[in-house]
């Protein structure tokens, strides 16, 4: 390129300079280090002297021409700065109207659940999600080499800490530190080694609920989940309990709801049964009493997990759980 259309150029760029940054961009590009004009300087060096210096001579008017042109551009952005900070603004103009963001569907199902259970006496807890092995496994009944173990495919990520695969390590943990009567809920993420499919993900959201207290029963726990799933779903609900087995309950059940989309009169996503799986569920074993420092003979309790996920599906007819996590804007939008 030569002197003439490397000047027309930075003519042409400069009328499009809005700010100083662009300025400063500008300025690199034709002087800094590896410029248009440096380039130009290197390659002189092999021209004959006389002509050499008379192209250097022309280089150098050009680039105290290119720094006069730049000094006004500049005076003048700042002269512009300060005209427009001096104009008449009428604040009770209508602003742009900018999109707004909205809660994400796991979130909304989420505070309906923890505003449910607190009208219902349940305190909300937090807790980590790197647990030790010890609350995630032995002191819930399971000893190191209990099959149970084998149910869940767990993320470790030491011999004592890992991802914890359930929310079951809050009951020890606040148990711990709080004297009974108490009622609590756990809600958070749990990981486990699974492949991802329409209904399973390795990272999901459970509730963890654990109530103790003197004379607390299965009728409790009844009555207390029932209540729930009415408000949740704005309906009523019939509920009935399968056996089932947990290390650290006992007797353990799987509490069912009857199917909300089709009344239990059965439908393809009760696969019509009218039915619907809802958690696991069961009296708080003595053993995990004893973990927490508590006296088996004098307290009762039950203790129950659900997966936040599957009632975020169930509320919203969402047929694959990887559409709670892709970010999609196109799905989101909806809620």
């Amino acid at each position: 390129m030569t002197i003439e259309e490397i000047k027309k150029k930075f003519k042409e760029d400069l009328e499009k300079v809005s700010d100083k940054k662009m300025l400063e961009d500008l300025r690199v590009r034709y002087l800094g280090r590896n410029g248009e004009l440096n380039m130009i300087l290197r390659e002189i060096r092999e021209m004959p002297e006389q002509e050499r210096a008379q192209i250097g001579r022309y280089v150098n008017e050009f680039k105290n021409e290119i720094n006069e042109l730049i000094k006004t551009a500049e005076d003048r952005l700042v002269e512009a700065i300060s005209n427009f900070s001096k104009e008449w603004l009428d604040v009770t103009a209508p602003g742009m109207s900018l999109p707004r963001g909205h809660l994400h569907p796991r979130t909304i199902v989420l505070h309906k659940v923890e505003e449910i259970f607190q009208s219902l006496g349940f305190s909300v807890i937090d807790s980590a999600e790197l647990e030790t092995d010890y609350y995630n496994f032995q002191a819930l009944n399971y000893p190191k080499d209990h099959p149970a173990r084998d149910m869940q495919d767990t993320f470790y990520v030491t011999d004592e800490f890992l991802m914890r695969s359930q929310t079951s390590p809050n009951q020890v943990r606040y148990m711990e530190k709080h004297n009974p009567p108490l009622r609590i809920i756990a809600p958070g993420k749990v990981y486990r080694r699974d492949a991802s499919d329409a209904t399973h993900e390795s990272q999901f959201f459970q509730v963890e609920g654990l109530m103790v207290d003197k004379h607390i029963s299965i009728g409790h726990f009844k009555a207390v989940i029932t209540e729930f799933f009415k408000r949740l779903y704005s309906k009523e609900v019939k509920i009935r309990l399968r056996p089932s087995y947990f290390p650290f309950t006992e007797p353990s059940f799987e509490p069912d709801i009857s199917c909300t989309f089709c009344d239990g009169q059965g439908c393809r996503i009760c696969k019509n049964t009218g039915w619907l799986e809802m958690a696991g569920a069961g009296m708080v074993h003595p053993f995990v009493f004893k973990s927490a420092g508590y006296n088996a003979y004098e307290w009762q309790g039950f203790a129950f997990g659900f997966g936040l996920d599957r009632l975020v599906m169930m509320k919203y007819k969402i047929n694959d759980i990887r559409l709670l996590n892709f970010g999609d804007l196109r799905f989101l939008k909806q809620f």
